[in-house]
């Protein structure tokens, strides 16, 4: 890398969220364009910067920041430059000249230490000599502060945050306890705390750092998908991770519960202790709260009189008799149930009738007038609700008016408009896919939701559970306190779909058919990783767009893993390559490894409730807009600029979102992905490369819910004794929530 030193003599780009900036730097080999991320960075500012030069086909030579720092101007005219660029308001170019030949190299010094001679210089009263100086006092302050961070490695776009959350007192913090960064500022988790703790001299053992150690375990934790950890397992990894003996952190798991920073539980039937952060236990137990409480039967006692329900009866008679629908007991049942009770969860794998049963329902609803509202937690299941219902399906954040209005900071008070204050306005809420639903979005559903409008859940049960933290749907089943019905019949139509049918096998433990005898599921036996790239290239663009009258971007490759010869990475830089070749007319942007291209097909990789997008009509005018893209949500590179430091990502229902290229670490390539993230989705096709792998992963849970990805056609690649090892390996990785205990708990009182 190369340095380079110089005044910044104006500033032709900035990106104000994310600090990518265009900059003309003014130096000793005269001038340079320099781009990168430089937050903070004003007019007149000089500055030591590394990086490359590199050539850019358009702009030519750019100097490429990978980092820098600002320094204080060191000779007479480098300090009247800084003061006549504007960085000192009230100080223009004449008044620059005249300051710096009055006081020299010493200039500055007079500013910050005897501002009050400055009314020697014609132009400057009291007044303005006394508001200089507390800009003067501003700047130095906060260039101090960004030097003192520089030390530990902080970026500068973490240093405007820790800068603007303590102020001067971020010594104070820093030499204190570092540690209370992790809580205060997001971007500043425990190893980066841990670091500069390591730096200040804090000692391993402190209790500061065993503290934040426990808190981070749990918050990994949480990201694994668990609600709590076990005590031996929460000691365990918090010894592994601090490098200090099991003993020193037991007493700090009772002071945080006596902060109540945890939540201690001992269950009566586990010998173990349960340790959950405070927030999400309370978030199990005020969801478990709130669905009692919507759980308001019709009749006081939950019995109706026999004519009561031969009534009910009738009318689903009428209904299905209006609309040529069929209902099987169970399916029935549902219906009935629906209208008996407050809450009511609908439950079956693929071809059992649940479309069915919930048309019937939205139209004995849509009869007794009530307002309806359907939502699923991803817009592309919200797409296929609204396809198979003909009702309009949102999806939950949509529903709940997601917004993020300024705070006092100047910051976005992200949240949702629909709460406890200003609940939904709806007789009925029917909720799809249930099994992608974390404990998250669940408390907020609950808290718009008001007693006595009706909640119905729906979903499989034997799917993956959701990629955010809990087990919400099976946890409210396993509560047994709410009506359920678990639809099991395939129907005639369904059971000529392979996929059905092998989905089923599958999930009862059977092998699937291999025969290829089925329209829509088959299965090349490939033991060689080569030949399985070159087939699945081959189906991808060339076969299976025909059979199935799709696209390749329609078309979804799945696997178990992330890294491998047969995992999503490589998978992704050899698909690429096919589907979305290079081209002069197409622009690239590189981030590590990963190139992404015009074209591309991407996901978002974490939820991100500050991105906004839009939606543009064909003039391109603005003609809706909102906040919010999800873990899981797949998109199209519409456009990559390299000057504005951006790219354009179009998502279903055609929001635009535009990244900067410093959030663009949030996205990955998606011709590949893994079964995890593909839940509660559909595709025109799915294939499946299935050789070997870690058998945790490899297993009958995720082989059900890659096969039942597919509406028109399911390709296995691979061996067929691993897909037989799949279908006996039933252990599903256990997650540990507490959401059915708290249910039964409240349901005995």
């Amino acid at each position: 890398m190369e340095t380079i030193k110089g005044f910044v003599d104006h500033i032709i780009f900035q990106n104000a969220d994310n600090g990518y900036t265009v900059l003309s730097l003014s130096g000793e080999d005269g001038e340079s364009i320099l781009v990168g991320m430089m937050k903070g960075i004003s007019q007149g500012d000089s500055i030591q910067a590394e990086g490359d030069f590199v050539e850019h086909p358009v702009y030519g030579e750019q100097f490429k920041v990978v980092t820098f720092k600002t320094v204080m101007p060191e000779d007479a005219a480098s300090m009247e430059r800084y003061l006549a660029s504007g960085a000192i308001k009230g100080i223009g170019a004449a008044l620059a000249a005249r300051i710096v030949k009055k006081f020299g190299e010493d200039t500055f010094r007079i500013m910050e230490e005897e501002p009050e001679r400055l009314v020697e210089i014609k132009g400057i009263s009291e007044r303005i000599a006394r508001e200089i100086s507390v800009q003067m006092e501003e700047k130095k302050d906060m260039r101090e502060a960004f030097l003192f961070l520089q030390q530990f490695g902080i970026t500068n776009a973490l240093a405007v945050k820790i800068y603007n959350t303590y102020g001067n007192r971020l010594y104070t913090v820093l030499q204190e306890n570092p540690y209370k960064m992790a809580e205060d500022i997001d971007g500043v988790g425990f190893r980066i705390a841990d670091e500069i703790a390591g730096r200040i001299g804090i000692h391993t053992d402190s209790d500061y750092r065993i503290r934040s150690g426990i808190l981070y375990v749990l918050l990994q934790g949480v990201q694994e998908g668990h609600i709590y950890l076990p005590g031996q397992m929460l000691l365990a990894r918090a010894s592994e991770l601090l490098g200090v003996e099991e003993a020193y952190i037991e007493p700090q798991i009772s002071n945080l519960a006596m902060d109540r920073k945890i939540v201690v539980k001992k269950p009566s039937k586990e010998e173990d202790i349960q340790v959950f952060a405070a927030n999400y236990y309370y978030a199990e137990l005020n969801c478990a709260r709130m669905l009692m409480e919507l759980n308001i039967p019709m009749e006081g006692d939950g019995n109706l009189l026999p004519a009561q329900e031969n009534l009910i009866r009738k009318r689903i008679e009428t209904i299905t008799a209006a609309e040529e629908l069929e209902l099987d007991e169970l399916q029935e049942k549902a219906v009935l149930e629906c209208v008996k009770n407050g809450v009511f969860i609908l439950s079956g794998g693929p071809g059992t009738g649940k479309t069915t049963t919930i048309n019937t329902i939205i139209r004995y609803f849509e009869a007794e007038r009530l307002d309806i509202f359907l939502a699923a937690p991803t817009g592309r299941a919200a797409k296929r609700m609204t396809e198979t219902t003909g009702y309009e399906a949102r999806t939950i954040h949509r529903m709940l008016e997601l917004t993020g209005a300024l705070g006092e900071d100047g910051g976005k008070n992200i949240r949702f408009e629909k709460n406890e204050e200003n609940p939904l306005e709806a007789d009925v809420i029917i909720i799809d896919e249930m099994s992608m639903v974390d404990i998250n979005l669940l408390q907020a559903l609950l808290k718009a939701i008001v007693p006595g409008t009706r909640l119905i859940l729906v979903g499989d049960v034997d799917q993956l559970p959701s990629v955010g933290p809990g087990q919400v749907l099976r946890d409210i089943m396993a509560g047994g306190a709410f009506p359920m019905v678990i639809l099991k019949k395939i129907f005639r139509q369904a059971q000529e779909s392979g996929i059905v049918v092998n989905a089923h096998r599958i999930n009862g433990g059977e092998e699937p058919n291999l025969d290829n005898k089925s329209r829509d599921f088959f299965f090349l036996e490939r033991d060689n990783v080569n030949v399985i790239y070159k087939h699945m290239v081959q189906l991808i663009t060339e076969k299976l767009p025909r059979y199935v009258g799709a696209d390749a971007f329609e078309i979804q490759v799945l696997t178990p893993m992330r890294k491998g010869n047969l995992g999503v990475e490589t998978l992704n830089r050899i698909l690429q390559q096919y589907v979305n070749p290079p081209s002069p007319e197409k622009k690239e942007h590189t981030v590590g490894e990963t190139v992404f291209r015009e074209g591309d097909k991407v996901m978002q990789t974490k939820n991100n409730y500050e991105l906004e997008w839009e939606i543009v009509s064909k003039y391109g005018i603005p003609i809706d807009k909102g906040l919010g893209i999800f873990n899981g949500d797949m998109g199209r590179i519409l456009q990559i600029n390299e000057y504005a430091g951006n790219m354009v990502v179009e998502y279903d229902e055609h929001r635009r979102v535009t990244y900067p290229f410093i959030q663009v670490e949030e996205l990955e390539l998606a011709y590949a992905i893994t079964i995890h993230k593909a839940q509660g989705s559909e595709y025109a096709a799915v294939v499946m490369p299935l050789l070997s792998g870690p058998r945790m992963l490899f297993n009958r849970n995720l082989l059900y819910t890659g096969v039942t990805r597919a509406k028109s056609c399911v390709t296995i690649l691979g061996s067929s004794l691993t897909i037989g090892e799949m279908v006996r390996n039933a252990e599903v990785n256990r997650r540990y929530t507490a959401l059915a205990e708290r249910i039964k708990e409240l349901a005995e009182e």
